[in-house]
Order: C-alpha cells, then structure tokens, then sequence
C-alpha cells in the first residue's frame, strides 16, 4: 500500500440516513450493546492509510451521537436519492478534513449497514485506487472510481436481489445489473456458471473527490431508474469504475430478519 503523504489523503465517509425505507432506524438499531452505525466507524477506523472517517446523516439525532463517540459528522439534505449523492453534497467538508487537494483525496464510501466490514478491504482498496502511478512516483494517483467485486456461487447468479458486475478483461466494470451478465445463448440459465464467472458487486466505493464533486451535473441515467442502481449513472457518462476481486460479499442488514442475524453473530463472538 501506497504511503499517503501530505500531498494525498484518504477519507472514509459512512451516509448515514435513520428513515431508511426498508428497515428505519436500522443504523441505531442495538446489535452487541452499540448502534450498528457505530460498529461500521469503529471498523472504518481500523484500516490502515485512512486520514479521517466521518458520518454524512440528515437526522440530528445520529449527528449527535457520532460526534459523542469521537468521530466527525456532517449535515446533510434529507432530499439526497442515494449515499453517493448523500457524499457528494459535502464533497468539500469531505476533501477539508483529507488535508489535501480534491484530485489527490480519495473518498470512500461504506454503507451504513455493513456492521461486519473487513478493514482489510479498504486497505486493498486504496492500494488497488493508487495502482502502478503510485509504484512509479511513490505518490498517490487515485483512478477515478473503484469498487471491490466478489465471484459468486451458481445459486446467487438469478437472485435479483443480489447486483452482478459484468467485467472487461481489464478488469473495468462494464455495466451492473440485478440481472445475470452475460447471456449464455444456447445454454439453460442453471448452467451458465459453466462458462464463465459471475461476479457480484460489494456496496463501497472509492471515489477521486474531484470525480466526485462532479455527481449533480451528471446527466439524468435512464438505466439507473430502471434497476435503482446508483453507479450506473457514472457508466451511462462514460466514467470508468475499476474493480478488484475480494472473497466475498459484506454482510449488510437490511430486513428485520438480517438484523436478527447480525445480532446473534455478534452473541456468537462474545
């Protein structure tokens, strides 16, 4: 991993919306005696190369409690359409607390809801987002957009509600879909996994803050209303989003059912 200097900075930011529409509330919910959310920072907090770790909310109530934990916190619209939009409304907060110029932080955003994120992760990310500009100058030079990929076994491949990432060979995100990509003609669809990988999508991402900055004037992404997937308004604009592999998907908790889940790991690890 690359060594962030004062010339480059990262910064991982957790939106943080209490009125969530499938499980509201859920990032105060109780799991092992403390909020959910504050499982998610402390965790953030770990990775190593991480200059700040903040929570981006529009409830004055999680504000407050994050800043009683120890950790910045910033105010945020209520009318935000997804995290990445939630982020990019206070890209400049965001790049201040990086100590940095906007085209040499990194910003990264982890859900709110995934109380059992590997550190490690986001130290393969910010290796991965500085990539060989930073072996060949010794400086961070972020790419534009990165986002960890996992392969995914044959009976998650036709789950709609599991988002599946067709890749380039170079490793460049094609297009995402909560659809099976690709098509395998003349092959029943319980055997594509035959033919090639699957890949699903990990819920974070790393975003150059100056790429960033740019989220509102996107253009309207007809795809992106279609399969309410945040990240195809960057690949309708022509915006590349690298990927790199991880093992597997992050738990994240988003039923009454997945809380009580998430609740009885954390009993199990007591």
């Amino acid at each position: 991993m690359a060594e962030q200097g004062s010339d480059s900075a990262v910064v991982v930011a957790v939106p943080a919306r209490l009125a969530s529409s499938r499980l509201p509330g859920k990032v105060m919910a109780d799991v092992g005696g403390q909020p959910m959310l504050r499982h998610v920072l402390e965790r953030c907090g770990q990775a190593r190369g991480v200059a700040a770790v903040l929570a981006c909310s529009d409830s004055a109530a999680v504000l407050e409690a994050v800043r009683r934990w120890g950790y910045e916190a910033l105010a945020t619209s209520e009318h935000c359409g997804s995290g990445s939009e939630r982020l990019a409304s206070v890209v400049a907060d965001l790049v201040a607390a990086g100590g940095a110029p906007a085209e040499r932080t990194l910003v990264i955003n982890v859900q709110a809801d995934q109380l059992l994120l590997d550190p490690a992760i986001l130290e393969t990310m910010i290796a991965e987002a500085s990539g060989a500009a930073a072996e060949a100058t010794g400086a961070a030079v972020w790419l534009p957009v990165i986002t960890p990929v996992y392969p995914l076994i044959p009976e998650k491949i036709h789950d709609p509600s599991v988002v599946k990432v067709q890749r380039a060979t170079d490793g460049r995100a094609i297009t995402f879909s909560r659809s099976a990509l690709p098509h395998v003609r003349d092959l029943t669809p319980e055997h594509w996994h035959s033919r090639t990988t699957y890949w699903g999508h990990v819920g974070i991402y790393g975003y150059r803050a100056d790429v960033l900055a740019g989220w509102s004037a996107l253009p309207p992404s007809p795809m992106e209303r279609l399969e309410k997937l945040e990240q195809l308004r960057l690949i309708e604009a022509g915006i590349p989003i690298a990927t790199f592999r991880v093992a597997a998907d992050c738990f994240s908790v988003d039923t009454p059912a997945q809380l009580e889940q998430a609740r009885a790991l954390f009993r199990s690890q007591a």
